[in-house]
């Protein structure tokens, strides 16, 4: 049996971002985010909300502080207490599941996308996703970026300015670009 693009999507399995369906998806997101990027002042539960209404999951007290910015919205799942401060950007064509109370600084950008490596196969516009899993407790300083496929594990530090392309082990502090594990400071 055929599957859809976007159940190839979900799959990470490689597909056509430009059907019908994907794109019906992304505009509806799109009117979403003006939505939400408009609901500064207002309260927190309002908020959240709007959060709840195009999430997979929004955990008790979970906070992102638009501008906020995202492809679906649909595969992206927050924990309690959860904070996303402003401008970050999470391209969620798989999942990405972020645990209770991580923090994320602003300018923060979460990247499931990928396309192929062979020249032809890139070039025909196929592209697939790699879902990212970031652990409970995390903390991630401002404009740093997650790669397709990472995972990061509880308790971890990513220091401001960090390209993550490898797994995080529980409780590492990596820093710099690539990320690299190094001696955690003290506060």
């Amino acid at each position: 049996m055929s599957r859809t693009e976007k159940e190839k999507m979900l799959a990470g399995d490689l597909y056509h971002a430009g059907c019908p369906e994907l794109q019906a998806d992304l505009a509806q997101t799109r009117a979403w985010l003006v939505r939400y990027n408009a609901s500064l002042g207002l309260p927190a539960s309002d908020r959240r909300r709007l959060l709840a209404e195009r999430l997979a999951e929004v955990g008790p007290d979970a906070v992102i502080r638009p501008p906020f910015f995202c492809d679906y919205g649909y595969n992206v799942a927050l924990g309690a207490g959860v904070f996303l401060n402003f401008n970050c950007v999470i391209l969620d064509v798989v999942s990405v599941r972020i645990g209770d109370a991580t923090q994320i600084g602003p300018l923060v950008q979460i990247l499931t996308a990928d396309h192929p490596r062979d020249p032809e196969v890139r070039r025909s516009g196929l592209e697939f996703g790699r879902p990212i899993s970031i652990g409970r407790n995390v903390w991630i300083g401002g404009g740093a970026i997650i790669l397709p496929g990472v995972t990061v594990g509880d308790d971890a530090i990513i220091g401001a300015g960090s390209v993550v392309a490898r797994d995080v082990p529980v409780g590492a502090t990596v820093v710099g670009n690539p990320a690299r594990a190094v001696a955690p400071r003290s506060p």
